[in-house]
């Protein structure tokens, strides 16, 4: 669980540059929580900067629009399902993720297709949206993730501190990382 810190409590300003982290998914489905496993990994391992807002959307589905519709740039944490190895690492441009999130692998989906879709809908979409996820291999009522998606966690992670580089943010590795059962690397 991330300190509520991680959580807005209101929108940031329409004039400061914002870039939103939403990591998605339910834990307790296995590979599905992968999302906010990259998003516990993103914060206690790196300093990101306040033009960054890390948000757990869980399964909040149409409860996410207002923070989407006032972000400058979308980044989403997912499971993906791409018909890949389980493990594999999935980048998704904005106009692929509708199409990907039309395979619906967990709950949630649904909701995140509709958010999205409303968003543009109302012109309100982030002019850029990524999707950065891990080929689940297993979505199942089991809490953890599978060895493979593990596995994969840290390129997932790391594809996101590369995004948000591209993007303009300087983020740092934390000299002391939270205790996460694995090792932060940069």
């Amino acid at each position: 669980m991330l300190p509520d810190s991680h959580f807005p409590s209101s929108p940031a300003p329409m004039d400061a540059p914002t870039t939103l982290v939403i990591g998605l998914g339910n834990p307790l489905m296995a590979d599905d929580g992968v999302g906010l496993a990259a998003l516990a990994r993103l914060t206690g391992c790196w300093r990101v900067p306040p033009a960054v807002e890390l948000l757990d959307g869980g399964t909040w589905g149409l409860r996410l629009l207002p923070c989407i519709e006032t972000a400058e740039r979308l980044l989403l944490l997912d499971a993906v399902e791409a018909g890949a190895e389980p493990g594999t690492l999935v980048v998704l441009e904005r106009e692929a993720i509708p199409r990907l999130f039309a395979q619906k692998i967990s709950p949630h989906q649904i909701d995140l297709r509709e958010v999205l879709a409303l968003a543009e809908l109302r012109g309100r979409l982030p002019a850029e949206v990524v999707a950065i996820g891990i080929q689940p291999g297993q979505v199942t009522m089991a809490p953890g993730l599978t060895p493979a998606v593990e596995a994969g966690l840290e390129a997932m992670v790391l594809a996101a501190v590369s995004r948000l580089r591209d993007w303009g943010h300087q983020l740092a590795p934390l000299d002391a990382p939270a205790a996460m059962g694995a090792p932060c690397t940069s």
